[in-house]
């Protein structure tokens, strides 16, 4: 990865976490590693349409989904407001 991308990539992952974050220096709660999931998720589907036999990162991708999942199951334990607001916000779920 060159030094350009890493920078872009990194620049992405404070976007997301400045427009998830609960609080002022937030990068650790639930919505926050839903979003970032979320992005990277997306980022190694779209590598899937060009990369159809890349079984190693297949296994990875499923590895984030599970980890999501659990994390939403958590959110909408604790706070079904905040899971409602999460889901919508990303355009997860139905």
């Amino acid at each position: 990865m060159s030094p350009k991308a890493k920078k872009k990539e990194e620049q992405t992952k404070q976007d997301i976490i400045k427009k998830f974050a609960t609080a002022k220096e937030d990068t650790g709660s639930p919505e926050v590693q839903v979003a970032l999931l979320t992005d990277r998720i997306n980022q190694l589907t779209s590598h899937f349409e060009a990369h159809k036999n890349d079984h190693h990162s297949r296994r990875g991708l499923l590895i984030m989904v599970g980890r999501r999942r659990r994390l939403l199951d958590y959110l909408k334990k604790i706070d079904s407001d905040r899971y409602e607001g999460i889901i919508k916000k990303l355009g997860i779920r139905k």
